[in-house]
């Protein structure tokens, strides 16, 4: 039997905040169980959590991506809460993310920072909006949706959601890819607005804006390639086209004129430009048909997994059969 709400919190060195955390979200949340993964703690995170009533479970392979992994993995249950454990994030707000998910409205809720402004009032890290903004506009200029807070990690999921999700991230690039990965599926997300407060004092960010942004640029492209490679391929093969016909044009130009052609290499590094541009086109087609025959795999995934769950009837039905 699965439970009906799981509290996700995966924490490397939050001594601090864990007990406040784990509390919160029990008090809030009576009936769900609180999940805290230690991911390698050097302080006491993980004994803090479990003498506050947290099932404290241990994953040795750093990472939070690698955490959730697990996270999605071990634990059954209707609906997935996944909440950091710096205490940025009101406990309260759980119910109103869950709610949707319950009651089959939504497959995955977004806990959004951004909207009414206080992220901005309280986040005193430098680039960090700028750079939630960045992910922001590639992915819907990439996939066409726009998220209020894609950055968040403030989430809930439901069950076929989470046992059809292939955690490829290491790192935080996790929350990219769950983005993604949700808009890319056609999941229905629903952003829902939340109050967000910094960390207290004593407590300290693990992500690095340069080196974590670099990599979540390079998830997004990775990503990009494998959801949409004919786009992806496409784009490439217009990038060598240009240079192809820039090299090109004046070399086709002389030889109308004069019948020669004076710059032999570069005559041949332009015709180089436009194989590869053949060739990239070529590989998008193939990758293309190779994406859609995993999105068909994936969909009777998501078949299989929802056949073994009752149906959801939506609060409206359930009016009418009362």
């Amino acid at each position: 039997m699965s439970e009906k709400i799981a509290v996700l919190i995966p924490c490397y060195n939050e001594e601090v905040t864990i007990a406040k955390v784990v509390d919160d979200f029990r008090a809030a949340l009576p009936e769900a169980t609180v999940y805290v993964y230690d991911n390698n703690s050097t302080d006491r995170t993980g004994e803090i959590a479990r003498e506050h009533g947290a099932v404290v479970r241990f994953e040795p392979r750093q990472g939070k991506g690698n955490v959730v992994r697990q996270m999605f993995r071990d634990i059954e249950a209707d609906c997935y809460l996944m909440v950091d454990g710096d205490d940025t994030y009101p406990a309260e707000a759980g119910r109103t993310l869950c709610d949707p998910i319950l009651e089959g409205r939504a497959d995955m809720t977004v806990g959004d920072r951004l909207s009414n402004g206080t992220y901005a009032e309280e986040n005193k890290r430098a680039f960090h909006g700028f750079g939630n903004d960045l992910v922001r506009l590639m992915i819907k200029w990439i996939y066409g949706y726009g998220f209020d807070d894609v950055m968040t990690g403030y989430r809930a999921f439901s069950r076929a959601f989470v046992k059809t999700f292939p955690v490829l991230s290491e790192g935080f690039q996790i929350e990219t890819e769950l983005s993604i990965h949700a808009v890319d599926r056609r999941w229905r997300i629903l952003d829902v607005p939340i109050e967000y407060r910094d960390r207290p004092a004593g407590s300290s960010s693990k992500l690095n804006t340069v080196s974590d942004g670099v990599k979540v640029i390079m998830a997004i492209a990775s990503l990009f390639k494998n959801y949409r490679p004919l786009k992806f391929f496409s784009l490439v093969a217009l990038v060598f086209a240009l240079i192809g016909l820039v090299l090109g044009i004046p070399i086709i130009a002389e030889y109308a004129r004069t019948g020669l052609v004076p710059r032999f290499p570069t005559a041949i590094l332009a015709a180089a430009f436009m194989f590869l541009c053949g060739l990239s086109l070529a590989t998008g087609l193939v990758l293309d048909t190779v994406a859609k025959n995993d999105r068909r795999q994936w969909e009777l995934a998501v078949y299989r997994e929802m056949g073994h769950r009752p149906p959801i009837t939506p609060p409206t039905e359930r009016n009418l059969i009362d």
